[in-house]
């Protein structure tokens, strides 16, 4: 049993883990909006909603909300379509009322249903994507047409990764070797009585005091504003304040706005149950998450973060794992990251903006590599190839194309599988070794269309002049189609090749009799 119970060292646990996260999710906030040609300030906006008040009403102990690139393309396209952002912000509202109902009508169960194998491809995917898309900031390369992003829906882009690694500058470079020597070494046991600092933390500050050294020692190796996380800056407390943008009510009495809403609410649904599901997977404590209740936070959050201007909000599992690697313990790290963003935008902008992206590269890189660790893929291989192939089919949808859609790549070869292990359970077949050539074919519990066309084959194979039984006494469902092919070979064929056929526990009033077959031993060998 979960201890809830409030201890001063889970606080500092979780609050240290949300600075942690608070920090990675500041660029990321921003360059969301980037990308989604919206105001910046509604990146930051979502994810102070995302913090405190989906951090509030979520069950999860361990996953963090915010604005995500999954939702890039959407938003983008919708502001192209609408007078103006105001307007948009409707649609953000009608998707949080969505998943409100979701929530109520219990429609989180069907993460339930996606396997273990599809979320571990995912996972691993993310850890890839990850690297790939640190690599720029780490290398120093600054690629105006692809803004700092989070997940993989904008794909793999082989010639970004060959751009930096023609464009490196060395003083990013240089922070992201320290960052990630600190990451590994932090661990090991001479370092021991320091782990309690989290250790990106560390990352963070000895970034911006070597860039600062670089300014006065070394002006070649300085990062300028391209290389820094940039928070737009407000003169005051109330210039801040002014930056919350409310939605224009009308937008509610025009169908493209619905339309909107309906496609976020579907999408960032999916999103948010496969993040959680992941998370858990992640969670040392091994908790479980409803995502019923998920998705009622997550529809409080986005009908809130539309009312204050802010993008559409969804459980993103890079801030999620950076999370739960910071040595979070509860759901109070991801209020603590949100309330940051909040009193840190407000008051502190221009400290923040001295924060090398090179230094949070680092941290993310570190983060990708624990997610796509090569022992697992060794572990999925020993699994065999029905959980090797969806796994490393996931894996490289998720990286290849996009979240969603490799997930849907992996589900569709799992169900594959399923399917074709359906289709060979449905009887076994009984041969005793006696004069009369006995033959009984056991039908399964169920017997579904899949497995018509086995069954079809089987019975043309019964060897002239033998008897048959075909048992259906353990069966409790038959497909129509199955019953007309077993009884069409019955009537005609089995006459015809001289076949003494009985047929045993159909409910069906046509079937014949059922008569007793002579006892021999069987020989049992599965169809």
């Amino acid at each position: 049993m979960t201890n809830n119970k409030f201890s001063f060292g889970t606080f500092r646990k979780d609050f240290l883990s949300g600075v942690i996260v608070f920090l990675i999710a500041l660029p990321l906030c921003l360059g969301i909006a980037q990308a989604s040609h919206a105001p910046l300030f509604s990146g930051i906006v979502a994810g102070i909603v995302g913090g405190i008040v989906v951090g509030s009403f979520s069950g999860s102990h361990l996953s963090v909300t915010g604005p995500a690139a999954g939702l890039t393309a959407i938003v983008l396209a919708a502001l192209g379509h609408m007078e103006t952002f105001q307007m948009f912000l409707c649609s953000v509202m009608i998707a949080g009322a969505l998943q409100l109902l979701f929530g109520f009508l219990k429609a989180g169960g069907i993460a339930n249903y996606i396997p273990s194998s599809v979320i571990e491809g995912m996972l691993a995917g993310i850890g890839l994507t990850i690297i790939i898309k640190q690599v720029p900031d780490a290398l120093g390369f600054v690629n105006n047409a692809a803004p700092f992003m989070e997940d993989a829906d904008d794909g793999f882009l082989m010639n970004t990764l060959a751009l930096a690694a023609h464009h490196i500058q060395e003083g990013a470079l240089i922070i992201s070797l320290i960052g990630l020597t600190v990451l590994a070494a932090w661990t090991t046991k001479p370092l021991k009585r320091l782990q309690l600092i989290p250790a990106g933390l560390v990352v963070v500050v000895v970034g911006t005091i070597i860039n600062l050294i670089f300014s006065s020692s070394a002006p070649a190796l300085v990062l300028d504003s391209s290389h820094l996380v940039k928070l737009p800056v407000s003169e005051s407390l109330s210039g801040f304040f002014a930056q919350f943008t409310f939605p224009d009510f009308r937008g509610f009495t025009n169908v493209k706005v619905w339309e909107t809403g309906i496609v976020i609410a579907a999408v960032a649904s999916i999103e948010t149950l496969l993040c959680i599901e992941a998370t858990d997977k992640l969670d040392p404590m091994k908790r479980y998450t409803s995502t019923d209740r998920e998705l009622k936070a997550q529809g409080i959050g986005n009908m809130v973060s539309g009312l204050l201007g802010g993008l559409p909000v969804t459980s993103v599992i890079v801030r999620s794992s950076a999370n739960v690697n910071a040595g979070a313990k509860s759901k109070a790290s991801t209020i603590v990251h949100g309330t940051l963003l909040l009193v840190c935008a407000a008051s502190i902008p221009a400290l923040l903006n001295m924060i090398p992206k090179a230094a949070l590269a680092a941290i993310l890189l570190f983060t990708g590599y624990k997610l796509c660790k090569p022992s697992f893929f060794v572990h999925m291989w020993k699994g065999g190839r029905t959980q090797f192939i969806p796994f490393i089919a996931t894996t490289i949808g998720v990286v290849g194309i996009d979240l969603l859609k490799g997930v849907g790549i992996g589900l569709a070869i799992s169900i594959f599988y399923l399917l074709r292990h359906n289709a060979r359970i449905s009887y076994f077949i009984q041969k005793k070794k006696n004069v009369n050539n006995d033959i009984r074919l056991i039908l399964a519990q169920e017997v579904s269309f899949l497995n018509k066309a086995s069954i079809k084959q089987t019975l043309s194979r019964l060897p002239e002049n033998s008897r048959v039984m075909v048992d259906a006494t353990q069966s409790e469902y038959i497909d129509f189609d199955v019953k007309d092919i077993i009884m069409d070979f019955y009537n005609n064929q089995a006459p015809e090749k001289g076949i003494d056929m009985t047929l045993v526990g159909f409910k069906e009033t046509y079937i014949a009799q059922e008569q007793q077959m002579t006892p021999a031993e069987p020989v049992l060998t599965e169809a």
